[in-house]
């Protein structure tokens, strides 16, 4: 299958369809976040659960207060100090997201990258009203991600075209941290390390 420009991809992603995209650490799988039938396709695609929830990608920081989200003073400091970059935050109150976006407890997984292809994609899908996009990863679930733009054709074969452009970065899979309280916690120690983020949040992490 043909790569696709940012713009036809996110005619696809209008559509319903979903796109393979680079970021700066693996290739991701973008959708209409906002479609069930978009994200039902993208979980029959991945294998993955239904109750498992899938992160966003967005275009930069003010989005957040576009999708509604919590952001709390401390997730505002690690938002000015990574982002765009390989933190994703995991926070409350955004609303708008179709099911199975956001977990049980109502939490949203969101994204900023600054892969040039992947920031072009989701700026163009918010100044054409679509999205926000997903930001999960390319692969089954349960596989290791996609690092390559060869590893990637092999996974979306003729199923997911791919959007034109550099390859994914490589880089370690991004820093998770929620920030849904008063005290923050890491979930996942990523591309950012765990003292980077404490440093930011001068102690205000949990052990």
């Amino acid at each position: 299958m043909n790569a696709l420009s940012p713009e036809a991809a996110i005619d696809r992603i209008a559509a319903g369809g979903l796109v393979g995209f680079p970021t700066e650490t693996s290739w991701g799988l973008a959708a209409d976040a906002g479609s069930d039938q978009a994200l039902a396709a993208l979980r029959a695609f991945k294998g993955r659960d239904a109750n498992k929830p899938v992160s966003v990608l967005l275009a930069d920081a003010t989005a957040l207060a576009e999708a509604g989200a919590d952001v709390s003073p401390l997730a505002k400091r690690l938002v000015e100090a990574f982002w765009p970059g390989p933190l994703t935050l995991v926070l409350k109150g955004a609303a708008g997201f179709g099911r199975g976006i956001a977990g049980p407890d109502g939490t949203i997984g969101f994204r900023c990258s600054p892969h040039p292809v992947a920031s072009a994609l989701a700026a163009l899908a918010r100044d054409r009203g679509v999205g926000p996009l997903t930001a999960t990863s390319l692969n089954a679930s349960g596989a290791g991600d996609c690092l390559t733009r060869s590893e990637a054709a092999l996974v979306a074969d003729t199923a997911i075209p791919l959007v034109e452009g550099a390859d994914a970065g490589a880089a370690p899979p991004s820093t998770v941290v929620e920030a849904t309280g008063p005290i923050l916690r890491l979930l996942r120690e990523g591309a950012i390390p765990r003292a980077e983020i404490a440093r930011i949040l001068s102690g205000e992490l949990a052990a």
